[in-house]
């Protein structure tokens, strides 16, 4: 009988043959606890904005764009600002 080939051959030439382990390998790595993932990064948020499609003038976009980063959140911020002062509660 005779052997199943792999799919993928090995370009393994030597099983010793693994990359090194250096502190850049370990930073890139991911972490587990025990079998969990430990994620990375901003944790989650725990109230989430939510995806809109706005249509809005372009001079009001490019005015908001040319402030720089975190426009959006800055548009948002002055939406609240407007709803503080019109509101009817």
């Amino acid at each position: 009988m005779s052997a199943k080939k792999p799919v993928t051959p090995s370009t393994l030439i030597d099983p010793d043959d693994a990359p090194e382990l250096t502190e850049a390998w370990f930073q890139r790595a991911d972490l587990h606890e025990g079998e969990k993932l430990l994620r990375r990064g901003r944790p989650p948020a725990e109230v989430t904005k939510t995806p809109i499609k706005l249509r809005l003038d372009p001079d009001i976009i490019d005015a908001f764009k040319a402030s720089g980063r975190g426009w959006q959140t800055r548009m948002n911020d002055a939406l609240r600002d407007w709803l503080k002062l019109h509101s009817a509660v």
